[in-house]
């Protein structure tokens, strides 16, 4: 669980514009010892009738004045998410074979509220 209120409302954002773009959310927060990922959705537009299980990583920032939130996504973040998505797909056999990480920034203003979203998919 998010626990500051910028990432608790960035979350929030962020699971309402993949569910504009169809995506299917089927958990949040998940963790294990050494990862964590924020949410976990099947994308039926993958294309050629392919579903994929997506890991989302998101990132909440109220300024860009130390960079993109989506920088702040390095190297070992990357594979704790990788190792943390395959653990999940492990213990999930019967969800699509098709994965993919991605992420999402969430810019806020001052008071909590939406200024801008942004979707990359296939992080890794």
């Amino acid at each position: 669980m998010v626990k500051n209120l910028q990432g608790r409302r960035g979350e929030e954002f962020a699971v309402s514009f993949l569910k504009r773009k169809g995506f299917i959310i089927i958990d949040r927060n998940f963790r294990i010892r050494g990862g964590e990922i924020d949410i976990v959705a099947i994308d039926p537009t993958e294309g050629k009738g392919n579903e994929a299980l997506v890991f989302v990583e998101v990132k909440t920032r109220s300024t860009q004045e130390y960079g993109d939130p989506l920088e702040a996504i390095g190297y070992y973040k990357l594979k704790a998410l990788v190792r943390t998505a395959q653990f999940y797909k492990l213990n999930h056999p019967h969800l699509p074979d098709l994965m993919r990480i991605d992420a999402v920034s969430v810019l806020l203003d001052e008071s909590h509220q939406l200024k801008g979203v942004e979707l990359v998919k296939n992080i890794t």
